[in-house]
Parts: C-alpha cells; structure tokens; sequence
C-alpha cells in the first residue's frame, strides 16, 4: 500500500524530456499524482524549498510522503518495482538491462544532437534553420545506426513490447524528424508511433507558452 500522495516537480515550460519520462511512467501506472512546476528560468531549481527536495536540483523529482527521488532513470525504475499495473521495462532480466542501457546511453552521448535541436523542437513546434553540424550529423548516423540495430524486422518495441525506453529514443529521433532533418524512414515511422501513445499525448496536451 502507498497511501501518500504522488507529487511530481518538472518544469514550467514542459520541455523537459527527463520529466516527460517520469510523467509518462506515472501515467502508464494509472496513478494519481500532483504535477509542481519549477521555473527553471527564475532558477527556481535552486531556491531553498525545491534544493531540500531535490538531491541534484534538477527536474524531475518525485515526491511520496518524505521519500523525494531525482533523476528520472531511478523514477522510473522505483515506480517500476513498487508499483502494480503496466510494465515500464521488461521482465526479462537481460532485456531489462539493455533497456537500462539503451537510457543511459540517451543521457550521455549524442551532445551535438541535443545542442542543435533541443526540445522546443519536440515540444513547442520550434525549427533550426541551420542543417546540422559536422559533429551532429556524425551523432545522428551513430543513432540511426544504433536505433536500426536495435529494430530489426520492422518490430514495433525495442524489446517486444512497449517500455519507458521506447518513449525516450522516440524523444531523440524527434529532435530529427519533427525538425525536419533526413533520418530513415523506419526510425521516423518508429517515432511517430510513440508519439501516438496516451500517456505521451498527455504530456504533449499541457499548455505551453
């Protein structure tokens, strides 16, 4: 039982693509939970109220009762092991891992990419004009190929079925598609499924400024 309320802390703009994950992952869980926004444009991440919650001072974070947890892999993986209902990741131990691996891998390559098309491509209709750079586009053939590698046979899910890793490699291929820079017609169609998920249309459904 978990009686205590569920407060999840993302930004105030809704751009965040780590605070997404775990809204998505709450959503996907059917519970019932409190969105708090943080401006992190007032720097409100490192105001004395968020900063005693918040381990790193980052969104998103978690709060139930006086557990507060940050950083939106271990969200999702604590939501995953305490919570009944829809899978974040899958049962498999291996595969589990390499769902684990495909996250962590999201967070800390691929630089160039998040640089040249941050998420207001993805969440705001935003376009760069500017074609890639040579390092950027160096990172988006690493993840095309990476991505294919990792969908062979047309399947649907990077494991099978649907897992919270799908939702954040659809957020780095739609960083590409939605600004309308070449990448594979199979990756795009992958992505676009994704998109299409309730609890990702959730997100995307918040006002925005």
């Amino acid at each position: 039982m978990h009686p205590e309320p569920l407060r999840l802390y993302v930004d105030a703009r809704f751009v965040s693509p780590y605070a997404l994950s775990a809204f998505v992952a709450l959503c996907e869980k059917g519970l019932a939970f409190e969105t708090v926004q943080v401006d992190l444009n007032n720097a409100a991440q490192h105001q004395a109220h968020y900063a005693g919650l918040s381990l790193t001072h980052r969104v998103p974070t978690l709060v139930q009762g006086d557990f507060a947890l940050s950083e939106s892999s271990a969200i999702t993986e604590y939501l995953d092991e305490s919570f009944p209902g829809q899978r974040l990741y899958p049962q498999a131990v291996q595969a589990r891992a390499k769902a684990r691996q495909v996250q962590a891998w999201l967070r800390s390559d691929l630089l160039p990419i998040r640089s040249e098309r941050n998420t207001l491509v993805v969440f705001c209709g935003h376009q760069v004009a500017a074609p890639l750079s040579a390092d950027a586009q160096r990172a988006a053939d690493k993840l095309f190929k990476a991505a294919l590698a990792l969908l062979p046979d047309d399947r649907e899910y990077l494991f099978g079925e649907w897992s919270i890793a799908d939702v954040e490699l659809a957020v780095m291929l739609n960083r590409l598609v939605l600004n309308g820079d070449p990448v594979p017609a199979r990756l795009a169609d992958y992505a676009a499924h994704q998109w299409q998920r309730p609890s990702v249309q959730q997100w995307l459904d918040l006002p925005r400024a």
